[in-house]
């Protein structure tokens, strides 16, 4: 699969495609279905499958720090794209140049002269253009007048309830990650790799990896019981801390992750890390020694959580992610009291579906303001 930066990049002579457009932010089900659709009608047409996402998404543009956390970054986003099929990935950069064009001057230049779109497939609520002046008629009119085809997205449900980005935002935050699981089709994670950083954690007996994260708003911050994945397939459980560290201060916001009995180097390793339980928010304690009293608290609970909820798959070639989101999406999932279960079955994760406690819920360790259903797509 192609990620194509801007539109200078493409080809000068478009050999035609089935499109969508939109932030796919997570790349959930509801998306998943989109990428069938352009699938389908692909197949018919003998066509590539494209999809045109923006960089920044809109809302962060306008919005900046108030925008709705990030799901997936760029980078796994496109790896997401890939796997459900997409073929080229046309990445727009979303700047005060392209918030200019008319919604006519968008659908020429992007979709007819860049892309030479045959087929369209976007939401009925779909809003685009200087003044979000373009709508799915217009798409339909000038698409008979330059002939390409528009159709609108198939909704998905789940347990009668809309997939958006919204509410797995909702339910990462509220430590629903069996729930959250089932709406992206796989469990949620972070990625990234070790750096060398303050060094803390080892001067009170607690050693940490780090993976920095990037200055955005977060979908998850607190204290949580992890699985961590490392380069060589292992699945470790532990604990980890996501957000700004407020004791000892951060210039950035930092993924800090200590692994149960594991005494190894893993910097430079790129770390991929479960979150399966949410066991408090982040607190500024009075110094370094109070912290080290509540990080051993923190480990005790993680550790009677693994305990309590059964092994863990103890590689990552035990269950492939492209099983497990076959059989996190598949029917028999959709008995809601089955599912933290299934789906511990399938991937080898025991993902929790409420806070460990009530504190959790309710610290000072808040990822911003409630989001709404307008950046989805």
């Amino acid at each position: 699969m192609r990620v194509i930066r801007g539109l200078h990049n493409l080809p000068r002579a478009p050999q035609g495609c089935v499109a969508t457009i939109g932030n796919f932010d997570g790349v959930h089900r509801g998306h998943q279905a989109i990428l069938d659709q352009l699938r389908e009608r692909a197949a018919k047409l003998g066509l590539p499958v494209t999809v045109v996402v923006f960089e920044p998404q809109p809302r962060e543009f306008f919005a900046g720090d108030q925008a709705p956390p990030r799901l997936t970054r760029l980078r796994d986003k496109a790896r997401l794209l890939a796997e459900c099929g997409a073929d080229q990935v046309l990445c727009l950069p979303f700047n005060d140049a392209l918030r200019s064009l008319t919604a006519r001057q968008f659908i020429e230049r992007v979709l007819v002269a860049g892309l030479g779109v045959r087929h369209l497939v976007v939401g009925d609520d779909f809003r685009f253009g200087r003044e979000r002046d373009g709508d799915f008629s217009l798409l339909a009119r000038v698409g008979e007048e330059y002939g390409f085809g528009v159709e609108h997205t198939r909704t998905f449900l789940l347990d009668d309830e809309r997939v958006s980005s919204t509410r797995v935002r909702t339910l990462l935050a509220s430590g629903n990650f069996a729930q959250a699981a089932r709406m992206l089709g796989r469990p949620y994670r972070l990625a990234g790799r070790v750096i060398v950083d303050q060094q803390l954690g080892r001067t009170i007996g607690v050693p940490t990896a780090n993976v920095p994260l990037l200055p955005q708003p977060l979908a998850l911050r607190g204290v949580y019981a992890v699985v961590t994945e490392l380069t060589d397939g292992r699945r470790l459980p532990g604990v980890a801390n996501i957000g700004w560290r407020p004791t000892v201060g951060s210039t950035r916001p930092v993924l800090e992750v200590h692994l149960f009995d594991v005494n190894e180097d893993l910097y430079g390793q790129r770390l991929r890390v479960y979150p399966c339980a949410r066991l408090r928010g982040e607190i500024t304690f009075d110094g370094l020694e109070a912290l080290k009293q509540q990080i051993t608290v923190d480990q005790a609970q993680a550790r009677h959580y693994f305990a309590r909820h059964g092994s863990i798959a103890t590689t990552a070639a035990t269950t492939h992610e492209s099983e497990a989101r076959q059989d996190v999406a598949g029917p028999a999932d959709d008995a809601a009291p089955s599912a933290a279960s299934s789906i511990a079955r399938s991937t080898g994760l025991p993902l929790a579906s409420a806070p460990m406690a009530r504190e959790a819920a309710t610290s000072d360790s808040s990822v911003g303001p409630a989001p709404t259903d307008q950046d989805d797509g």
